[in-house]
């Protein structure tokens, strides 16, 4: 497990440092993500304070893809990942893991999500915030975990109905502050996500 997950962060760095992301810090995304490394850690952390067998996570991945892009996303994510490492007590292969599968994965999927919906739907303000922001990260992170819970099985033969079900409920909580978040964003701040734009999702339609 541990080799795949140092291939899948090699390759997630190179792809999105390839695109030189620190560029986008010039303008209105140095605030977000400033306040996204500032806080994400003390969430990441959290399950390392709870008792053992209560490990709620919020991933906040799907949210830094909208604000930031994928590209800076990524080593934001990994930022937060050795905090977490110095601030915590886990070792760092538990820390390794919770990069892969609670930021790189799921924002690489909410990354693809937002692109078919920008292929197949039309730009609308509501697709954007519950489409992307709301249902996406719902299926993002909840695919996520099934895919680390089925390695996991076929590596470790764990049980995995129990975790799926627990997935999926914690998914949904990711999915609620994201949509929030990005509602929020939308009305008040949308110089703070880089995902959107005024002239596709506010354009006026097409007259008859």
């Amino acid at each position: 497990m541990v080799t795949i997950e140092l291939l899948l962060t090699g390759v997630a760095l190179v792809a999105a440092l390839a695109v030189r992301p620190w560029r986008l810090l010039r303008g209105p995304l140095l605030t977000p993500t400033l306040a996204s490394a500032a806080l994400l850690p003390w969430c990441w952390l959290l399950p390392q304070h709870l008792p053992q067998g209560m490990a709620v996570q919020f991933s906040g991945a799907s949210l830094l893809v909208l604000m930031l892009g994928w590209p800076l996303a990524v080593p934001v994510l990994g930022g937060v990942a050795v905090a977490v490492w110095l601030l915590g007590h886990a070792g760092w292969e538990a820390v390794l893991s919770q990069w892969v599968w609670v930021g790189l994965v799921p924002a690489t999927l909410a990354l693809l999500i937002g692109w078919a919906l920008r292929r197949w739907l039309p730009p609308n303000v509501f697709l954007y915030t519950l489409g992307r922001g709301f249902l996406g990260t719902a299926v993002a992170l909840f695919a996520s975990g099934a895919l680390y819970e089925g390695i996991h099985h076929l590596m470790e033969g764990v049980t995995v109905h129990e975790a799926l079900v627990a997935r999926w409920l914690m998914a949904w909580g990711d999915a609620f502050l994201t949509g929030l978040f990005a509602a929020v964003f939308v009305a008040f701040a949308p110089q703070w996500l880089a995902t959107w734009s005024d002239e596709r999702y506010l354009r006026p339609p097409p007259k008859a």
